[in-house]
């Protein structure tokens, strides 16, 4: 992508502080401003394609979203005069239509939002809960749990999205659901990424129950790209909730046509008929009604003179990640000459030993802080946080595997040093997709969202109920199974001999990844708002390209393009995209460390230019990222 002179300053200098202290330039002197960047063609197949036109820096608002139509229907808020928080609700459920394998109203996920007129950052923390009946050896002896009801959290979106629309949006949230309804209703092209996620044969999520079958694998094959795709009874759903709001969804109101809970109690008692040992969920219409969202304040460390705001728990996002880059900044990463260039030996192999000592913490300490004792200030405490990275030694593998240390002596002042029980290390269930998006206004408030409903497809099944005639009440949209990121199986913590902090209980949220993240300069101004999707490699994905901003001194596309590193336990398989050169690989693999090729997130990012008031977008190619900024060229 060409880049102005004056874009280059801007995005790609010494540091980001450095980038915002720039002498003043001249802010549309032979600047192309606007547009879109996207590496999915425009189709003239179905609605709401987004135009072909590109550019790249603007004043009026950005969005990039991991999809076209989704950068779409946040840009078409924008521009009606919604702000942030406006357009990613209407991403969201936009999203729900048209890249529904990763996220939508049957789960939850993460808004981390910043008020610029405020200064003011929070999270809106809509992660499922589990149901009241809900036991710590509910998924011992179930076969392909995470495909059965038993899998099903509480979801939350609905109500979290609501929430924020009605405190902080700018429109009503039956404005905001409209773009999305157009979409489920006159259909979308559907984009590769929808096609080739689909799997058809017996044992493949998007084929786990008849009516998800027939949806995506009409006659028996995926829905091929470019077809159009419709979704009538989603669009249905969105127009309750449009009508009557969020009760709509928690409440069974048959009064105002709202059975949308009826759907999810009785869809969530699946129990995989075509395979023995299936279980049902215990969710209640109780347990729908009491879901509450809750207003959350970040993780808050600090990183080479940057404040770096991420999510809390329930999610341990923001906790792996400070504690890996605290532990890494007493290296010199991004300096060449001293061998810690981008993709170095060396740079790989302390990122890499960062990643396994922060994870075995995460696997003990990390979960709902509601219900556990989370000692999120001795994991990051600089003693702490000093002895567990003095293990990692530039040259030499970790060995053996890091174990778990003891925060707590530097959490309060009460605890002391406990011995290391020798207990199984927890299991937790598969989480393959989710989605992450970036909003920023002409206000300058900021959104930075991560949705979910946990593996691809979720459990498979869409919320619904028979009829009295035997026809399906389709709602149109999938169940989630993010139960299954609480440990499957009971556990005990090794230095509190209690039961493991991710241990299945009533009400409980599972542990989650996602890491919604802001960057700010030390005067506490918002430079960069990022995140990504992917299960556990979340946290790694969102590390690596805080490196690559920060100490590598990418400009904003570029440390979104690099190959990326992941290791999301304490083994040494690392998990490595191509693109690094070989003789780092080779030093890697001769410290011990097994290399598997794989791709690893997608991150879309925002970056504010505090000097020049521009905005900019960075979208990944990893999936179909999409930046939209504003105001778009007349005609186009």
């Amino acid at each position: 992508m060409a880049r102005t002179a004056h874009t280059l300053t801007a995005i790609r200098c010494a540091t980001l502080i450095a980038c915002m202290a720039m002498a003043p330039v001249h802010a549309d002197e032979g600047d192309e401003t606007l547009g879109v960047i996207s590496p999915v063609p425009a189709s003239t197949k179905g609605k709401g394609t987004p135009p072909s036109w590109a550019g790249k820096a603007f004043r009026q608002g950005v969005v990039s979203v991991a999809n076209p139509y989704g950068a779409e229907a946040g840009a078409q808020v924008l521009e009606r005069g919604g702000n942030a928080i406006d357009a990613a609700v209407a991403i969201a459920y936009a999203l729900n239509v048209v890249e529904p394998q990763s996220a939508g109203i049957g789960g939850g996920g993460f808004m981390m939002i910043h008020l610029a007129a405020e200064n003011r950052t929070f999270v809106v923390e809509t992660r499922e809960k589990a149901p009241a009946g809900a036991t710590p050896t509910m998924f011992v002896g179930v076969p392909n749990s995470s495909l059965q009801g038993v899998a099903v959290g509480v979801p939350g979106m609905v109500r979290g999205t609501a929430m924020a629309i009605e405190q902080w949006g700018r429109l009503s949230l039956a404005d905001v659901l409209q773009p999305a309804i157009r979409l489920a209703d006159q259909g979308f092209a559907a984009t590769p990424r929808f096609s080739s996620s689909i799997g058809c044969g017996a044992t493949a999520r998007s084929a786990n129950s008849p009516e998800v079958k027939d949806y995506f694998c009409p006659g028996g094959a995926p829905v091929p790209a470019g077809a159009l795709v419709t979704n009538k009874p989603l669009a249905d759903t969105f127009r309750l909730i449009a009508a009557n709001g969020p009760d709509c969804f928690y409440k069974l109101m048959p009064e105002k046509g709202c059975d949308i809970a009826t759907g999810i109690v009785e869809g969530q008692k699946f129990n995989r008929p075509q395979a023995p040992g299936g279980k049902g969920g215990s969710m209640s219409y109780a347990d729908l009604e009491n879901y509450n969202a809750v207003i959350r304040e970040p993780i808050v460390g600090t990183y080479r003179g940057y404040t770096i705001k991420s999510m809390s728990p329930p999610s341990s996002g923001g906790l792996t990640m400070i504690q890996m880059l605290k532990m890494l900044e007493r290296f010199p990463i991004g300096d060449a000459s001293l061998g810690y260039g981008f993709g170095s030996a060396k740079t790989l192999n302390v990122m890499a030993d960062a990643m396994r000592i922060a994870f075995s913490d995460r696997a003990v300490w990390m979960g709902d802080a509601d219900f556990v004792p989370v000692p999120a200030k001795g994991l990051l405490h600089p003693t702490y946080v000093g002895q567990r990275g003095a293990a990692i030694v530039p040259g030499t593998r970790i060995f053996p595997n890091p174990a778990a240390g003891d925060p707590r002596l530097y959490d309060s002042a009460k605890a002391g040093p406990s011995p290391r029980l020798a207990v199984a290390e927890p299991v937790t269930g598969p989480g393959e997709t989710t989605t992450h998006f970036v909003v920023v206004d002409k206000w300058g408030n900021l959104v930075t969202y991560t949705n979910t409903i946990e593996s691809g497809y979720g459990i498979g099944v869409f919320a619904g109920y028979k009829r009295a005639d035997g026809s399906f009440r389709s709602h149109g949209f999938l169940l989630n199974n993010e139960l299954t990121d609480f440990n499957t199986a009971p556990t005990t913590n090794p230095y509190t001999g209690s039961p493991g902090f991710n241990d299945v209980q009533p009400n409980k949220r599972p542990r989650s990844s996602m890491n919604p993240t802001m960057i700010f300069s030390p005067d506490g101004q918002p430079l960069v708002a990022y995140g990504s999707p992917g299960g556990a490699t979340i946290i790694n994905s969102v590390l690596n390209v805080t490196l690559n901003l920060i100490d590598h001194k990418m400009g904003l596309q570029e440390a979104i393009d690099a190959p990326r590193i992941s290791i999301t336990g304490t083994g040494s398989g690392i998990a490595i995209e191509p693109g690094f050169p070989q003789a780092s690989l080779d030093a890697l693999g001769a410290l011990g460390y097994t290399l598997t090729p794989s791709e690893i997130g997608s991150v879309q990012a925002v970056i504010l230019d505090r000097q020049t008031g521009k905005q900019y977008g960075g979208a990944d190619k990893r999936r179909e990222g999409t930046v939209i900024g504003l105001p778009r060229p007349q005609g186009k």
